[in-house]
């Protein structure tokens, strides 16, 4: 049996994601900051509630702890992840990003990342086919982001693709780090959910196909790369 940790999981794509693995036999931690929607979101997927708070160092041990308490761990979905938006939905600008914005994006989407693949290690270690997907976007592409015929080109914003293409680095640097390990980045796709206003252009089961696919890998799959649902993306 599978064991997999989603964070983030309690709504859209890490709900979803949660849902097919499911389905697909993996027993499922849907990790929540809420633990009544964390507890409500379990129920319905038929999933284990935990409550992880990816900012909060005691909050991750803690999760830690229930985890190997109850067995260990062979798969991490780094999904939780934050934008920054104002009250009318709109990305502020790279002129108005201020080094305190810049500082709340990282500190879920880099620092949070990093908190929660780092306490929960050793647990991978043990296992016989480790795997971390880390959720990405393809606003972290440097090549996307220069080619004005990319669809992120004319993207404003300066703190959520920096953010996202820190964690990229971060899963090379993982990957090769540890290369027993199946560590990749994926990009989800423009999906419609509360991170972007449901501005997004498809459906939460469009963007988990590429989530669930990787989180299935085998030691046979690709490590240390960039991945959207049709395959491997430029840096």
């Amino acid at each position: 049996m599978t064991t997999t940790l989603i964070t983030g999981a309690n709504k859209g794509l890490g709900f979803e994601t949660a849902r097919r693995l499911v389905a697909a036999g993996h027993t499922v931690y849907v990790a929540a900051r809420d633990p009544e929607r964390g507890r409500r979101a379990a129920a319905e997927l038929g999933a284990r509630p935990i409550v992880l708070d990816v900012t909060d160092d005691a909050s991750v041990a803690a999760a830690v702890r229930t985890v190997a308490a109850d067995g260990g761990l062979d798969v991490l979905v780094n999904n939780a992840g934050m934008e920054q938006r104002g009250e009318d939905n709109s990305v502020t600008g790279a002129d108005g990003t201020t080094a305190d914005l810049l500082r709340t994006v990282f500190e879920t989407n880099v620092f949070g990342l990093v908190r929660v693949t780092h306490a929960f290690l050793p647990l991978l270690r043990r296992s016989t086919a480790p795997v971390v997907v880390n959720v990405s976007s393809g606003l972290a592409s440097l090549t996307g982001l220069t080619s004005p015929d990319s669809p992120g080109y004319g993207y404003p914003g300066l703190a959520y693709p920096a953010s996202k293409t820190a964690v990229n680095a971060l899963t090379v640097q993982y990957a090769k780090a540890l290369p027993g390990m199946r560590i990749n980045a994926v990009e989800p796709g423009f999906t419609a959910t509360d991170l972007n206003g449901n501005t997004g252009t498809q459906t939460v089961a469009e963007g988990a196909e590429v989530i669930v696919r990787m989180a299935r890998l085998g030691p046979e799959g690709p490590t240390g790369g960039y991945f959207d649902a049709a395959g491997p993306l430029p840096w």
